[in-house]
């Protein structure tokens, strides 16, 4: 991979770190849906006003892409992960077993699309899950298995997201953000009122809170239209094995924002385990980059 894309990569998996933190405060500000739907409600208007639905190299919007990517990466992930941090599951222990999503990424995309994971691609995953898993075993004492199984399976839902991107191929990541989150927003919050009821729906309109809606604007913005935009552009660009492993660094932002706002330690096991994290993503990248070089050239030098 070209070392712009590396850097924007880093970046949002930055972001992504400490969106665990700002879910967390908007699960317990909220509820788990609302806060669900509101951001990806933010995410769609009123974008989807002036950007048109994305198109594939043959000039035909792939609504059935659309559709799975918002239902997969908006609806089931954020159903799944919210109601896991509103049941118990702690912000940074949910940064760490998502993650898994990664190697579910590479198992799919072996299955659906015939990629080949390399052998230092395999090699770097193992030392990377090596390390998240002495972060989550440290980090599990106490954690519900019902909360941790839904986190498992939001980590599903994400990797199936990625695969449907990569399918996708070259298709304008903002629009396929957009139009996702709309299709995202709306099963979500039909969700809410029907679970939750519609009253702090009502509530963020008639009595408006700066607070609530700025985690709903910091969810919306930073950690979806731009974290997605930039992401989709990458999985549109490389292999989905290879952008996949960025998110391995998700929990070390995750933990260090933990810790930082919610009070959370960072334990020495978990110090070890994010630098296996870092040395697992470093191996993967020895190889990818050279590899990348080879096969996009410089006509891919920028986002």
């Amino acid at each position: 991979m070209r070392l712009g894309h590396i850097l924007m990569a880093l970046v949002v998996v930055a972001i992504w770190g400490f969106n665990f933190v700002v879910i967390k405060l908007s699960v317990d500000a909220l509820s788990p849906f609302l806060a669900a739907g509101g951001r990806f409600a933010l995410a769609a208007f009123p974008a989807i006003l002036f950007i048109r639905p994305p198109k594939l190299a043959n000039g035909k919007t792939p609504w059935a892409l659309i559709v799975g990517f918002g239902l997969t990466f908006g609806f089931e992930l954020y159903v799944f992960l919210n109601f896991s941090i509103a049941l118990g599951m702690p912000a940074g222990l949910a940064s760490v077993v998502l993650q898994v999503q990664a190697f579910f990424t590479i198992l799919i995309a072996f299955l659906v699309l015939r990629e080949r994971a390399r052998k230092m691609q395999i090699i770097g995953g193992i030392v990377a899950f090596a390390g998240i898993g002495l972060i989550g075993y440290y980090r599990f004492d106490g954690a519900a298995f019902f909360p941790f199984a839904l986190t498992i399976a939001a980590a599903i839902a994400w990797a199936l997201a990625n695969v449907i991107t990569r399918y996708a191929g070259t298709i304008n990541p903002v629009a396929l953000t957009v139009w996702g989150s709309l299709f995202a927003a709306i099963p979500l919050l039909i969700l809410s009122a029907l679970v939750e009821g519609g009253g702090q729906m009502i509530d963020l309109f008639v009595k408006p809170d700066p607070w609530k809606w700025g985690l709903l604007l910091f969810l919306a913005y930073p950690a979806t239209l731009f974290g997605l935009s930039v992401w989709n552009r990458l999985l549109g660009l490389y292999p989905a094995s290879r952008v996949a492993v960025f998110t391995l660094l998700v929990p070390i932002t995750g933990l260090f924002s933990g810790w930082a706002v919610l009070g959370e330690t960072i334990a020495p096991f978990e110090i070890v385990g994010g630098g296996l994290v870092i040395v697992g993503l470093g191996v993967t990248l020895i190889k990818t980059k050279s590899r990348a070089a080879r096969i996009y050239g410089r006509s891919n030098s920028s986002l």
